[in-house]
């Protein structure tokens, strides 16, 4: 196919030439009824907010140019099949989990996922089975799947549908995913694949395997986090094994009915120009975040890790575009770090935690852009570096699963204190967003450490989000 094309771009530039008098939704009537909005968004954006209609196609039965737009992706990520997503890859990974396994069915998943996967298993009574990720001890993080603990848990529970990977992690992480893909399939069973942070595995050289190279039966791909489009922009990728009519109405479930045409065309704009220059675009993207790497590991206390802490397991291999900086070490928790960078120097990374932040390099970064992060640092380093005696030092608790995410969310609860909950049972979320990896999840035990875990998170400014009580002084239990 000619990935010059873009289908969905073409289609609405031709429509704009229709000067089309519209007596449909969205009801601002491209932009005359909102003016202020127009003059900030751009009479252009307003131009193209358009419902769907037979010249444009329909994202929930495409036909047309959204069909041939999704033929497009599959091609440049080498799928059977890719869906345009416009719900976020929040979306992306419900579908996964709602088309692989019903109420009562097993799926083998790591517990350090992204709250979607839970969210996935509240709403359709999936049974979790966790395998907990080993925890770099240095570092305080979790890790990807040791194979060992994979083959155990498929062994343990030879009824279960589906393995689920993180890949990467939010850290850069990665699993060996192709010997994870051989094990489960040998099994019977399906491997979906979150793979928000890895779209450049697809364009980029020297970087991990793809979950679709990998043999992976579904992948979530948030193109608007590495790939340039507009956030809440994603693709969900199918191979062989999934059928890709029953997917479809598996997303149709959730996905809305109007599907933004903002959305569609930077995914399909995106799309071609990964697939035209991605090779050239993530060379100098790697080139930039290893420069970063060496330079912030030259100012002393800080640790910006990469393939160092590759030992072939758990640590398979490390995504080089992430910018992972181990923060500890000066005395300062990474949400500090954080906040600091923010709020002094107009530098907005992508999160702060415990002992470590993340800064995402990608398609739209200059060389300035890194100095200036690069110096920011430093100067932060040089002004605040105290003694780091009486840090918390790890940012995982394996978890203790009562009952299933779905029974624990919709049991009869009560609130209580969060200081006096240890021993009950929580029935909602306790996370830090970002990165949006449950502390507490439904069904798991309150124990003292994650209690002791919260606390300090609150104290150094990490933002809790997921409970009832946004102030998290009060928690539900069963």
């Amino acid at each position: 196919m000619e990935q010059s094309k873009a289908p969905i771009y073409e289609a609405l530039k031709r429509f704009k030439s229709m000067r089309v008098v519209p007596f449909d939704v969205p009801g601002h009537k491209r932009g005359k009824g909102n003016p202020e909005l127009t003059s900030f968004l751009g009479q252009q954006c307003m131009d193209v907010d358009v419902n769907s209609m037979k010249p444009l196609d329909n994202l929930c039965h495409p036909v047309s140019v959204i069909r041939e737009a999704e033929e497009l992706a599959a091609e440049a990520f080498g799928a059977k099949h890719a869906f345009f997503m416009v719900n976020g890859t929040t979306s992306a990974v419900q579908a996964m989990v709602f088309a692989a396994v019903k109420e009562g069915e097993k799926i083998i998943l790591p517990r350090n996922v992204h709250r979607s996967a839970i969210n996935a298993l509240v709403v359709n009574g999936a049974i979790p089975v966790y395998v907990n990720p080993g925890v770099n001890k240095a570092l305080g993080i979790p890790l990807g799947m040791s194979v060992k603990e994979v083959e155990k848990a498929i062994e343990n529970n030879p009824d279960a549908k589906a393995v689920f990977v993180n890949n990467p992690t939010y850290y850069g992480i990665c699993s060996d995913l192709k010997k994870v893909v051989e094990i489960a399939h040998r099994a019977g069973m399906l491997v979906l694949v979150d793979e928000a942070h890895g779209t450049h595995f697809y364009f980029g050289d020297n970087l991990p395997v793809s979950a679709m190279e990998a043999g992976a039966d579904m992948a979530s791909v948030s193109m608007h986090k590495n790939g340039g489009s507009l956030t809440q922009s994603s693709f969900l990728l199918i191979n062989n094994y999934v059928s890709e009519g029953y997917t479809r109405q598996i997303i149709n479930l959730t996905q809305t009915t109007s599907g933004s045409y903002l959305l569609m065309s930077s995914l399909d704009l995106s799309r071609k120009n990964l697939a035209l220059n991605g090779k050239e675009i993530y060379r100098k993207v790697l080139e930039l975040a290893d420069y970063a790497r060496g330079e912030v590991n030259k100012i002393g206390g800080y640790y910006a890790f990469g393939r160092d802490l590759v030992d072939g397991d758990a640590i398979y291999d490390f995504d080089l575009a992430k910018l992972s900086i181990h923060t500890r070490d000066i005395g300062l928790a990474g949400i500090e770090v954080y906040d600091m960078l923010r709020d002094y120097y107009d530098i907005q990374i992508e999160f702060g935690d415990i002992g470590n932040i993340l800064a995402i390099i990608s398609v739209g970064d200059t060389p300035l852009m890194i100095e200036r992060l690069i110096s920011s640092l430093s100067e932060i380093e040089r002004i605040h570096r105290k003694p780091s005696a009486g840090m918390f030092d790890h940012e995982y608790i394996s978890p203790e699963v009562i009952m299933t995410p779905k029974k624990a969310f919709y049991s009869d609860k009560k609130s209580v204190p969060i200081e006096k909950s240890a021993g009950m049972v929580c029935s909602e979320f306790v996370m830090c967003y970002p990165p949006g990896i449950p502390i507490l999840a439904p069904g798991e035990m309150i124990t003292p450490d994650i209690l002791d875990y919260i606390a300090y998170a609150k104290e150094k400014g990490c933002f809790m989000t997921g409970a009832e009580d946004i102030n998290i002084d009060y928690i539900n239990v069963i």
